[in-house]
């Protein structure tokens, strides 16, 4: 709930391959007063249908402007399709399975702004078919890394920190735990809201690692699930933060932030070495923090595991989940589908999400005849940079 990331580019289906040419990405920040609304309504605490209503609308606002602004600083002021991912609220997991997801941002605000169609919701339906709606940047690392010798794991450090293993015996995405939640959770904490980050890993570069804190960060059950499975910050969160911490004496501020960084690159690195990676190509806002990515690392490298960011393969890192976003929208425009179930537990591959018209009636392109088996990043004028080995 940082800011909504945007990202323009150009698509197009080359014989087995979806080309993608990236045009430039930005993040643009929601108002103070919309952000502190939205965290105020995210669970444990209670809301009201008023309350939802509002931030469904004035979230789309916010969108329908950053689209507006990305077609016309990122895209030349042309653009054919805007898709949005939405803003989670709440994802509903019970006894495992994910039951419901809930994205904000009314996409009709985004039409109406733009002209263009809108293709959104695209969580919902991979849930209805059994899956967990998430994390779906499978579909993307799935074609992106098919041509990478041995077994790749993409990894996308948000909120929440989620693989995809491609490679291996058979495609697998899901969730490892936290990210950035309870690190700019902590941060917000003990700066009293003054920092909504640890900013460049400083707090946790400055602190130790509390072993006894990390254990008990550890023992929480959603580790030893099996994939796949999806979590949020309905469970990591603010809240949870505070009753691991009641059971503990003084944690000094650097201290925890470093516990928590640390947590975050032991089970992503656990996740990764029991998948048998060879490499592992990092991106989100996570890649931004050096303490993070310093020790997740460390911890890699203890089986020999080469660590890069998606920059290197020439997707840049701060964009990867915008530019999944509008890959997920063309796939939809085209009838192809958008999960890959073996990565969400869905029953089957299936179309994903709902379609908003834009000013004029809605022109669907032909179906695509053949389901695409790559993804093939094009750079104009850079030569390709496979991910170094160790």
């Amino acid at each position: 709930m940082d800011g909504i990331d945007v990202a323009a580019c150009e698509l197009a289906l080359s014989g087995d391959a979806v080309e993608l040419r990236p045009l430039g990405f930005t993040e643009s920040p929601y108002p103070a007063e919309l952000r502190a609304r939205l965290l105020a309504a995210l669970p444990p605490a209670s809301t009201t249908a008023a309350e939802v209503c509002i931030l469904d609308t004035e979230v789309g606002r916010c969108f329908a402007e950053a689209a507006d602004a990305g077609i016309a600083d990122l895209a030349e002021g042309q653009a054919d399709l805007v898709a949005s991912l939405g803003q989670t609220l709440y994802h509903w997991v019970e006894d495992g399975r994910a039951r419901g997801t809930l994205q904000l941002g009314q996409p009709a605000w985004i039409a109406e702004r733009t002209g263009l169609p809108v293709v959104s919701d695209l969580r919902a339906r991979d849930v209805a078919a059994g899956g967990h709606g998430a994390p779906l940047a499978g579909v993307l690392d799935a074609l992106w890394l098919a041509d990478e010798p041995g077994v790749s794991i993409a990894l996308n450090i948000g909120g929440i920190a989620n693989i995809a293993v491609v490679g291996g015996p058979e495609p697998l995405s899901y969730d490892t735990g936290p990210g950035n939640a309870l690190i700019d959770a902590a941060a917000d904490m003990v700066t009293a809201g003054r920092q909504a980050h640890d900013t460049d890993g400083r707090m946790a570069a400055a602190g130790s690692v509390r072993p006894d804190l990390l254990k008990t960060l550890m023992d929480d059950p959603y580790y030893a699930r099996p994939a796949p499975k999806s979590t949020g910050k309905e469970h990591f969160n603010a809240a949870y933060l505070a009753r691991v911490l009641d059971d503990f004496a003084r944690v000094g501020d650097d201290d925890l932030l470093a516990t928590l960084t640390e947590l975050t690159a032991v089970t992503v690195a656990r996740a990764c070495h029991a998948h048998g990676a060879r490499r592992v190509v990092a991106a989100g806002g996570g890649t931004a923090n050096p303490a993070l990515m310093s020790a997740l690392r460390n911890h890699l490298a203890e089986r020999d595991v080469t660590l890069c960011t998606s920059d290197r393969l020439g997707l840049p890192a701060g964009g990867k989940e915008a530019y999944l976003t509008a890959l997920l929208g063309f796939l939809t425009m085209h009838g192809l589908p958008g999960n890959v179930p073996g990565t969400t537990g869905a029953h089957g591959p299936r179309l994903l999400g709902g379609i908003t018209p834009g000013r004029g009636p809605l022109a669907l392109p032909e179906p695509a005849a053949t389901r695409p088996r790559r993804l093939r990043i094009l750079r104009p004028q850079q030569e390709w940079r496979p991910c170094a080995s160790r």
